[in-house]
């Protein structure tokens, strides 16, 4: 309602009681005003009364909720289903044009608007979880490996010659299966063992580039956040090696936004060497659904090149999920939610440390991971990977999600190329371990019940290693809590234990 509007509502209403609410509307308009201006996250998060009223002001401005709207065009808007169309908030047209995912639609300006405005908002945010130094990105709807894919071809261009990746090991696949779709062949550098950490090999990375020659090589992929004992790469000293040598340098920061080490080190490799563009996941730092990424640099023209990379429009889901959430929570609830994350991690290495201990077991000492935690497994008789394997098939199927066991010497095969250790990030790791990670979100009971679940399997595996059978030992399980969990578990055991050691 505009003012007219109002003024022709005194004629039915007390114009007091009209005034009293078109007072209320501008309070909600004076919101979304200084959102508009600023393109900055509010520090205070919105209501829902607020939030859906800007949605709707902008969907009406896309042509397909025109009022008399006449389309003859192949792409018109048109969704069969009321509840899909209320699903997406009538956002029908998606974002971008053709040519290039950040360009503007001529009849879709509050979908246009909504995508412009969510990269401003996620520039912010970047800038505040601690990289400062950043110039621009945008909101991509793929998850991270397709993103960094999209980030390959786009410096194909540049280096026509490059066929090779330098990549730091991580075994995780769908940052090899990256590089291997952009038609590049990785260069697995094997990390060193510092401690209980796995660290960048530096000068396995320089002997690489004096071998290829760097008009070879297309770029070095590094990593920040992954699972421990491997921890985040030297990307300082990566940075200073691109840079003096022309190489330009991807950075795979899938969950480190929620952590300012993981960020520390990406703004401090800006400023000392350099980094190119650096690729977040959406669903692990904002707690949104799976389907998007972020790719944000220090080059504005060269991030505008990797959105022109893409090819035709796409998807608004990713950007509208991620405007909501950011507009909800606002600057200070996400910032709230970094300082939890990281109480969470220390009380969750605490409580996992204590536990291990009392099992004659110890956590890694892996100080450099900021969000993983690893503690070792240590297995006797005959059958000890098979038991360790079996840890995990309990956990999962006690409904603790998340977890991962890592048994010696797994050899898995990834696109063509066979990773020994596998899961590990190394050939031969001096021991078999547990996976568990503190992530933005949670919260101090979900510590607390896996603690109590890990527990309880460990004490079933110690019995199960003094018998000769491998899983017959499962029905003197604890079932004094969790019944109906430990009944269905009970029955489950057996069942899914080859599933998860093959998908393992």
């Amino acid at each position: 309602m505009n003012r007219d509007s109002f003024a022709a509502g005194e004629r039915l209403v007390s114009p007091a009681y009209v005034r009293q609410g078109c007072e209320a509307r501008r309070s909600h308009e004076h919101l979304i005003r200084l959102l508009l201006e600023k393109g900055k996250c509010p520090e205070d998060g919105w209501d829902e009364s607020t939030l859906e009223l800007f949605l709707h002001e902008l969907a009406i401005m896309d042509s397909n909720n025109f009022l008399g709207n006449c389309g003859v065009g192949e792409r018109e808007g048109r969704v069969a289903s009321a509840l899909v169309a209320r699903r997406h908030y009538r956002f029908i047209h998606g974002i971008g044009r053709s040519g290039d995912i950040s360009a503007v639609q001529p009849k879709a300006a509050g979908s246009s608007l909504l995508n412009k405005i969510t990269n401003s908002l996620v520039l912010d945010i970047i800038k505040l979880a601690g990289v400062p130094a950043v110039t621009s990105c945008f909101v991509v709807p793929m998850a991270t490996g397709m993103s960094l894919t999209l980030c390959f071809l786009t410096l194909r261009h540049k280096r026509p010659k490059a066929k090779y990746i330098i990549w730091p090991r991580i075994d995780q696949k769908s940052c090899f299966k990256s590089m291997i779709t952009a038609g590049f062949e990785p260069v697995v550098i094997e990390n060193v063992l510092e401690g209980d950490e796995l660290r960048t090999d530096l000068k396995a990375v320089e002997a690489k580039v004096q071998e290829l020659g760097p008009d070879n090589i297309l770029c070095v992929h590094s990593t920040t956040s992954c699972f421990a004992p491997r921890v985040p790469d030297r990307l300082e000293e990566l940075a200073v090696i691109c840079a003096n040598s022309g190489i330009p340098h991807i950075v795979n920061n899938a969950y480190g936004v929620q952590s300012s080490k993981c960020m520390h080190l990406i703004q401090q490799g800006a400023r000392v060497g350099r980094i190119d563009a650096f690729v977040q996941s959406l669903d692990k730092n904002f707690m949104v659904p799976v389907g998007g990424a972020i790719i944000a640099g220090f080059n504005d023209s060269f991030i505008q090149e990797i959105s022109k990379m893409y090819p035709g429009r796409a998807s608004a889901s990713p950007s509208l999920d991620v405007l909501i959430t950011l507009l909800s929570l606002g600057s200070n609830g996400y910032k709230k939610l970094l300082k939890e994350r990281k109480e969470m991690f220390s009380y969750l290495s605490s409580q996992l440390k204590k536990l291990s201990e009392s099992y004659n077991e110890r956590l890694l000492h892996t100080p450099h991971n900021p969000i993983s935690l690893a503690m070792t497994l240590k297995t006797q008789g005959e059958h000890q990977d098979k038991a360790i394997t079996q840890l995990g098939s309990m956990l999962f199927t006690r409904q603790v999600s998340g977890a991962r066991v890592v048994p010696l010497g797994s050899v898995q095969t990834v696109s063509g190329h066979t990773f020994r250790g596998f899961m590990s990030h190394t050939n031969n790791y001096p021991c078999a371990y547990l996976n568990a990670a503190s992530a933005i979100g949670m919260k101090m009971q979900d510590v607390d019940l896996f603690i109590k679940r890990l527990d309880k399997c460990l004490k079933t595996v110690r019995k199960e290693q003094n018998k000769e059978s491998n899983v017959s030992g499962v029905d003197n399980y604890d079932k004094t809590e969790d019944v109906d969990i430990e009944e269905m578990a009970l029955k489950l055991d057996n069942v899914l234990f080859d599933t998860y050691q093959n998908s393992s």
